[in-house]
């Protein structure tokens, strides 16, 4: 049978804020954009009682085995009989590292359901795509469509096709931020300021009047994060340091991709033992 080959690709918020809270989850609005860094999946059809996912990788080691986004995925399209005893083999090749803000669990899923979809192997609506994104994680509906967006604070999603791009490094401590652990640590909310998304609002000058309300709980309970953006905002000038998510990963933005590759060399003769990687916004 025909294997397909498929990219994952992380992304990065570039501004985030928390806006209030619901019963379980908090509001937020960000402004995402995809990056040059994938998980690369490789799915076929099989004919077993089962499906059979694996990851292999430098980053799938602290991958359960049946808690992760993929496995959930197959559950609940099994349970709402979407693939009519369809069963898939799966197999994912983790470069993404986990607990790192570039959402390379959430993007695995939505990357499989929106092939499953393009494939016909289900067919869904849009209010059942959303719904069964929203089960696996809050920000898997991003990935269906992998284009830049603004998440305003009514959780409505704007695409933009054409936008500012920038070469980034990508720069990982060795620990991991728990998402749940950093979000129940805000205790104050801005107010919303992407409910009416611009294009403008991806620009430079725009990104630079911006932050993530999720970097004082993080430097809090993470110091070394705080030591970090502090080296990196010195490290051959960048346009500006920030946080993706709730970490984490710390990125630095630059205009020019030598700038930003001598960023990482000099980056590395000082933290010998901590993942950074060079990139550029897609």
């Amino acid at each position: 049978m025909t294997t397909n080959a498929l990219k994952s690709f992380a992304k990065i918020n570039l501004a985030l804020h928390v806006t209030g809270k619901l019963t379980n989850l908090h509001k937020i609005e960000s402004i995402v954009k995809f990056i040059d860094l994938y998980d690369t999946i490789s799915i076929n059809e099989i004919n077993k009682h089962k499906h059979k996912i694996s990851f292999i990788g430098n980053f799938s080691k602290k991958i359960k085995k049946k808690d992760n986004t993929v496995n959930k995925l197959f559950e609940i399209l099994e349970k709402k009989k979407f693939l009519n005893n369809k069963k898939f083999q799966v197999r994912i090749k983790k470069n993404i590292p986990l607990e790192s803000g570039l959402g390379g669990g959430s993007m695995n899923a939505a990357t499989i359901l929106n092939f499953l979809i393009k494939k016909k192997f289900i067919k869904i609506n849009q209010k059942k795509i959303l719904q069964i994104t929203k089960l696996i994680g809050s920000d898997v509906i991003l990935g269906i469509n992998p284009k830049s967006a603004i998440l305003s604070s009514n959780s409505k999603i704007k695409k933009f096709l054409k936008t500012p791009n920038f070469n980034i490094l990508l720069v990982r401590p060795n620990f991991g931020c728990s998402t749940k652990k950093i979000y129940s640590g805000v205790k104050r909310f801005s107010k919303p300021k992407f409910n009416n998304p611009k294009k403008n609002m991806m620009n430079l000058n725009s990104l630079l009047k911006y932050g993530n309300d999720l970097e004082k709980v993080a430097f809090s309970k993470y110091p070394k994060l705080k030591i970090l953006k502090s080296f990196l905002e010195n490290l051959n000038k960048p346009l500006f340091v920030r946080m993706t998510g709730s970490g984490s990963v710390m990125v630095a933005y630059y205009q020019k991709k030598q700038d930003c590759e001598l960023a990482k060399v000099r980056f590395k003769r000082k933290f010998k033992n901590y993942w950074c990687n060079t990139s550029k916004t897609i």
